[in-house]
């Protein structure tokens, strides 16, 4: 019993530091794409998705599931689910470079702010969910912060819906589909791995030609498009094993922190009163449904068994 209670706050603190180190590499995935802004964006997402299979294949070694890939793979209904994921993710993937590349870093950090509210959308209207009022109130707030954007920031409303959207329906679906992480990211790029190595084909006869002979920084930064993928999903796949949800949706809110300060301090993106106000009223929304969600998580807790 002893060894148990000292075991746990161990795992505890090896999950947070995970949490804490992958959001803190997605929060500083623009400084990343920014440094090739030089390749053109449908071809650093087809290098992407090249180097990050064999990374893919090696964390699915390292953690012995091959089993779990074979068993995606022999599942044509998973399959297909997967199918539509891996849709999704590329197509975000590809909005986000192109947002980077053309210093809208402010929009992808709102974008990935409103996801977590889009996610809880979803969830009650195709799920099943219930809000409570405190939480369709958090839900009004984000939409009048939304709304806000229409009278004087449509590119940065069109970029964050468009990667809230695509990134919360890929959670959807992979909600969906009873995969791991890791397997599931592994198949998906496997499956977009084709049309990936088709996109670096034609890239090597254009003009411009293949990137990776551009040498300099570039070739050593696309072959690591690869371990830039993984690593953070693996550290996430050691997170969700350790932590609470409620922790880890905490924890979330930390990648955009970092690129909407990144925005304002390396990109030098101004900030102006529509998306001043819409940013305090997405942030005032997540404060609300987060502390509604905790209110609630310790009223189930302290509840008799």
């Amino acid at each position: 019993m002893t060894v148990h209670s000292s075991a746990q706050p161990v795992s505890v603190q090896r999950g947070l530091f995970a949490a804490i180190a992958a959001y803190g590499l997605w929060g500083l995935l623009p400084l990343y794409f920014r440094a090739l802004h030089d390749v053109p964006p449908l071809e650093l997402v087809g290098w992407r998705v090249v180097w990050t299979v064999p990374v893919c294949l090696a964390i699915i070694a390292f953690r012995k599931q091959g089993p779990d890939l074979r068993a995606a793979f022999a599942n044509r209904p998973v399959l297909a689910m997967l199918g539509l994921s891996a849709a999704l993710i590329a197509v975000n993937w590809l909005i986000f470079v192109i947002a980077i590349n053309n210093g809208h870093v402010l929009a992808t950090s709102l974008g990935y702010y409103i996801n977590p509210l889009l996610n809880v959308l979803l969830g009650t209207m195709f799920l099943g969910e219930r809000l409570s009022r405190v939480q369709w109130c958090a839900v009004a707030l984000a939409g009048a912060g939304i709304a806000l954007l229409l009278g004087g920031a449509v590119d940065t409303l069109a970029i964050a819906l468009s990667l809230a959207v695509t990134f919360a329906g890929y959670g959807f679906v992979r909600k969906q589909v009873p995969v791991g992480a890791v397997p599931g990211l592994t198949v998906e790029t496997l499956l977009l791995f084709i049309p990936a190595v088709i996109v670096v084909f034609l890239a090597a006869f254009s003009p411009q030609g293949s990137s990776m002979a551009m040498g300099g920084k570039v070739t050593p930064l696309l072959a690591m498009a690869g371990l830039a993928t993984g690593l953070p999903l693996l550290l996430f796949a050691v997170a969700a094993r350790a932590l609470p949800l409620s922790t880890l949706g905490f924890c979330q809110f930390l990648a955009p922190t970092i690129s909407f300060v990144l925005g304002l301090t390396v990109f030098g993106e101004t900030l102006d009163t529509p998306r001043l106000v819409c940013f305090v009223l997405i942030w005032l929304a997540i404060a609300l449904y987060s502390w509604d969600m905790w209110r609630q998580s310790r009223t189930v807790g302290q509840a008799p068994a």
